[in-house]
């Protein structure tokens, strides 16, 4: 007997600037499963680096046009688990960079009673010289070029 239930799976960040590393993340996250669903970070939280230039909703909306995303939405404001609780997510795909703790997500999940894997995708280097991976890199640039 097969299973014919879509492997679903969840991606998670800012996506503050949209560029070529975070589309090599949603890329790699879309590959784990059969359904890709990304939580798109509130202002209030993201506490780990500077407010994100672009609003919430914009955000959204961009990763949501991306061909690999089935669906975008914005993340609950006080407890970043609740789309998850209702997605209820075969895997999450951490970014290879991201600072959370898979070990910590893991035992929440258990905590909560949400059977899924936590697993990280790869990071994705440069291939121009031109190519910024980094929404810092980016407004450094904008700065150096026009500030």
């Amino acid at each position: 007997m097969t299973n014919d239930t879509p492997r679903t799976v969840i991606a998670q960040g800012t996506f503050d600037l949209l560029h070529p590393g975070h589309v090599h993340y949603l890329e790699e996250a879309a590959a784990m499963g059969d359904e890709l669903y990304v939580i798109v970070a509130r202002q209030s939280n993201v506490d780990h680096k500077e407010a994100p230039i672009c609003s919430a909703a914009q955000r959204r909306d961009v990763v949501n046009a991306l061909e690999v995303v089935d669906d975008a939405l914005l993340g609950h404001e006080e407890d970043i688990f609740v789309p998850i609780e209702r997605i209820d997510p075969d895997v999450i795909a951490l970014g290879h960079d991201q600072h959370h703790d898979g070990a910590a997500i893991e035992d929440e999940l258990e905590r909560r009673g949400i059977d899924c894997t936590v697993e990280r995708a790869s990071g994705r280097e440069s291939t121009r010289e031109d190519e910024l991976l980094s929404t810092r890199l980016i407004i450094d640039r904008i700065l150096d070029r026009r500030g």
